[in-house]
């Protein structure tokens, strides 16, 4: 074996060698760096920011941004867009607000009472429709995603303003007797020291890995998302899965609304 020979295998097997960059790394991690230096800049202006207690409470925040992310996501893995989240979130506040101040049936003379885990699966339930609406539009009827979600943005806002009045549901911490309390338990009650919404935030999290790195469903969402026609002529229900995603994404809307107006209330 010649020296040449020997050299051009050497290189083969350890591969091309990158050269560290010091800029390079500052520009790929500038959301990172910048997270560090506001928390540096906080934490000197205030000596309460820098604390557990404080982080907690952020993370609640955060954590409704988050699960409207997870849906999301699915959604641009997909090679889609969902406008219509902020506002299914907003009518699914105005669901449960609706509900839990009681349904009132003039016909019988009564008024319905609904126990929280019933408010809670009405409310997801909503949330999967108008996600249906939005997969079924871009799916079958092949409306593209952002002027379908846009139309169902306008849809689901108005709804929630003709339910309200452009006013807000007050008192939704029910009353013992009526079977309907613990809606408040979803924003500021915590297990183990870490609030609910961190928790449902972290399983949808954990959920949605499993799902797209362990089952059939997320290897049909990454081949539809990355070429429509090729995953269709490979047998992949491209427009099944694009329809659940948005119903994913409607779900995690009407979870992060139920998190919102429960801290609200």
């Amino acid at each position: 074996m010649s020296v040449t020979e020997a050299n051009d295998k050497k290189t083969v097997s350890n591969g091309p060698r990158r050269d560290f960059n010091i800029i390079r790394l500052l520009l790929e991690g500038r959301a990172f760096f910048a997270l560090i230096v506001i928390i540096a800049v906080f934490s000197f202006l205030s000596p309460y920011y820098f604390s557990l207690n404080n982080f907690l409470i952020m993370a609640s925040h955060v954590a409704i941004f988050g699960i409207l992310a997870i849906g999301m996501l699915l959604v641009i893995l997909n090679g889609g867009i969902d406008l219509s989240v902020g506002s299914t979130l907003g009518l699914a506040g105005c669901i449960a607000g609706f509900l839990m101040q009681g349904v009132q049936l003039p016909t019988f003379g009564v008024i319905l009472y609904t126990p929280v885990w019933a408010v809670v699966v009405l409310t997801c339930a909503m949330g999967a429709l108008v996600g249906a609406v939005n997969g079924v539009l871009i799916a079958y009827l092949k409306v593209p995603a952002f002027v379908a979600s846009l139309g169902v943005l306008y849809v689901a806002r108005g709804i929630a303003l003709l339910m309200t009045n452009g006013l807000t549901y007050n008192n939704l911490g029910g009353r013992p007797e009526l079977g309907n309390t613990g809606f408040d338990w979803l924003g500021f009650n915590r297990l183990g020291g870490i609030p609910i919404g961190v928790l449902v935030l972290a399983a949808l999290a954990i959920i949605c890995g499993i799902v797209l790195s362990k089952t059939a469903f997320g290897r049909w969402l990454y081949a539809s998302g990355g070429n429509e026609r090729a995953a269709e002529l490979s047998g992949v229900p491209v427009k099944r899965v694009k329809i659940l995603v948005y119903v994913f994404s409607g779900v995690c809307a009407a979870i992060a609304g139920l998190v919102l107006s429960s801290q609200l209330t």
